[in-house]
């Protein structure tokens, strides 16, 4: 069995409430763990992340220890970084054995050739696609880094990301379905796997499901 998890948001709400989600999504996982074969994350696994040289965002380090326990045991462990959570550096993968994806990939899963993507770029307006390129970019990226200290830099972005309320879209849960066709139609792969709409459904047509 593979596992997909999306848009979990950690750390968006107050300490008891993340406690309480971490506590109820360590035992989904422990619970499945017998039967899972591959263990997926697409994207917005945090609210905000910002990983820096020797520091990473601190909290959910019960989480952190699940997956690196899963992955010693031979469970592979794979993270698409969404639109909140896309600066990662080598946290994950060296310490606790992710491999961590930035950009849309197709993998074999289970005798099939699964489209793996957040979906935020490919649905976004021209203009907030450039602006998204741009904040991942690793010029910026870099310069935020270096210019603001970690608790600042983090600080900012758990700011901004207040203003953005999360919440059910139907425009773009529309739009995520007419890409993920498109990317079936195009037989770019089997099957498609997106996060970034806060709906879970499972859509079949001719050409594949996603």
């Amino acid at each position: 069995m593979v596992l997909f998890f999306a848009d979990l948001h950690l750390g968006r709400a107050d300490p008891a409430t993340e406690r309480a989600v971490e506590q109820a999504l360590l035992a989904c996982l422990t619970a499945m763990a017998e039967r899972v074969q591959h263990l997926v994350l697409v994207g917005d696994v945090f609210h905000h992340y910002i990983e820096y040289r020797y520091l990473v965002p601190r909290g959910f380090v019960r989480f952190q220890a699940l997956l690196a326990d899963w992955t010693t045991r031979g469970i592979p462990v794979t993270y698409v970084v969404g639109n909140h959570d896309p600066w990662h550096r080598d946290y994950f993968e060296q310490e606790l054995g992710v491999r961590v994806l930035h950009e849309a990939t197709v993998v074999p899963l289970l005798g099939h050739r699964v489209f793996l993507d957040h979906g935020d770029l490919a649905i976004a307006r021209p203009l907030a696609r450039v602006l998204r390129r741009l904040l991942r970019h690793p010029v910026p990226v870099w310069f935020y880094r270096t210019l603001l200290p970690g608790d600042l830099g983090l600080a900012l972005a758990r700011r901004v990301t207040q203003w953005r309320p999360e919440r059910l879209n139907p425009v773009t849960v529309e739009r995520l379905r007419c890409y993920a066709r498109r990317v079936l139609q195009e037989k770019r792969a089997d099957v498609v796997v997106l996060g970034h709409s806060h709906q879970a459904e499972l859509l079949c047509w001719p050409e594949g499901c996603t």
